[in-house]
């Protein structure tokens, strides 16, 4: 089966707003082997939107239109779609009862409007609205399937994980297994060289990249007859591929995050981190301290951007500084320990360099001195990073966040 994806609403033909719902139902509909070769955009006009279903159902075995569910004038794409299908618009008792349970909650009448927000077409079957007022719809006639979505993106993904994918999912002959394969610290061209022949040759299982915040990310997926026989040819195929870039793999997970790897990693050696921050300016802390039980793990820092506050709050030699200045292996290593020894932590780490955009030092922007200080002793690593100011920060964060992974890795 192949799904066509239609999205509604001037605003993303005027570039308000980006079309994040495309990209997010095209992922979860790859998950579960529904291919989506087409998409597109069209304004909230009823002529325009009939014409690209039209279009859709000349090449399309399913038919997706996300958007156009409210209550607002402009919101027509359950009425297109039912003249289009030559159906009437039925009430949704279900979807009736919560806008009168609303309305009485609120205690203001319902307007013909928000009355409507409980239509669907006729024979259709209902989604749920879990977030939200709309009720969606699934319905088949002839050799087509049809699917209305609300456009908000916080009432989209909860229907798309609840409602749809689990509806779709039943109607498949063979189980479909995924797994999602996280990395940083290679480029795109990098993985290319690496796994290209594994890409360019996959049939089942697939592999599909995702480059996205200087990361990149893997998802595997196998059909099988069985769970179990999935599972084990995905087994087999990440065999071959972390043998050629696991150096560069910090976890398995649709939604899981470099620094919660980290911070789990720290939690399970019962181990606490510090850092000294020049360039990223407390960009690490924060990383850490976002995650969930980092109180756990996170002794404490500092944000030590001058020379005069590298001497004073982590006991840097000034003559050290002097010798080899700010840029440095020493430097980096000096605050990584520092920041270790006062914060009495296990493991201690320190961010210097050249954010940008101008040089320091003779040291152009991008050149990043990251070290750490932990039980197997103090070290640095020099960096040569891309990008402008900002996403040099981000990059440099992320690169202290996986050697610090790797020397847990030792300890195990």
């Amino acid at each position: 089966m192949n799904a066509e994806l239609i999205a509604v609403g001037t605003e993303m033909l005027l570039g308000e707003i980006v079309n994040t719902n495309g990209a997010y139902l095209a992922r979860e509909l790859s998950r579960i082997g529904v291919e989506s070769y087409y998409q597109q955009v069209v304004g909230d006009n009823p002529e325009r939107l009939d014409e690209a279903i039209s279009v859709a159902e000349g090449r399309s075995d399913m038919i997706i239109v996300m958007g156009g569910l409210g209550p607002t004038k402009d919101d027509l794409s359950k009425q297109v779609l039912a003249k289009h299908l030559q159906l009437d618009l039925v009430v949704d008792e279900a979807h009736l009862e919560k806008l009168h349970e609303l309305a009485r909650r609120r205690q203001h009448e319902l307007t013909p409007n928000n009355l409507a927000q409980a239509q669907l077409p006729a024979g259709a079957t209902p989604l749920t609205n879990h977030n939200g007022l709309a009720v969606g719809a699934l319905l088949k006639q002839g050799a087509h399937s049809y699917v209305l979505l609300p456009g908000p993106p916080r009432e989209f993904t909860l229907m798309v994980d609840r409602e749809l994918i689990p509806r779709l999912a039943k109607g498949q002959d063979e189980y479909l297994v995924s797994r999602t394969l996280r990395y940083f610290g290679l480029g795109e061209s990098a993985l290319v060289t690496a796994i290209g022949d594994i890409i360019d040759q996959q049939t089942n299982p697939t592999v599909a990249p995702y480059i996205k915040d200087y990361e990149v990310t893997l998802r595997l997926t196998a059909r099988s007859a069985t769970k179990a026989a999935a599972a084990a040819s995905l087994d087999e195929l990440t065999t071959r591929i972390q043998a050629r870039i696991g150096e560069y793999y910090y976890a398995t997970g649709e939604q899981v995050t470099l620094a919660e790897t980290v911070v789990h990693a720290l939690a399970a050696q019962n181990a606490t981190v510090s850092a000294a921050e020049s360039l990223t300016a407390g960009a690490f802390q924060a990383a850490i301290g976002s995650v969930a039980g980092a109180s756990k793990v996170f002794a404490g820092g500092f944000v030590t951007y001058a020379a005069s506050a590298k001497e004073q709050l982590l006991g840097i030699d000034p003559a050290s500084i002097a010798k080899y200045g700010v840029v440095s292996e020493e430097t980096a290593k000096n605050m990584a320990a520092g920041s270790r020894r006062i914060m009495n932590s296990d493991y201690g780490l320190g961010f210097t360099g050249v954010a940008g955009p101008d040089e320091l030092e003779g040291n152009p922007a991008g050149t990043v001195w990251i070290g750490i200080s932990g039980p197997q002793g103090t070290s640095a690593r020099e960096f040569h990073l891309s990008g402008k100011r900002n996403e040099v920060r981000v990059r440099a964060v992320k690169s202290g966040l996986m050697m610090l992974l790797k020397q847990l890795a030792k300890t195990k």
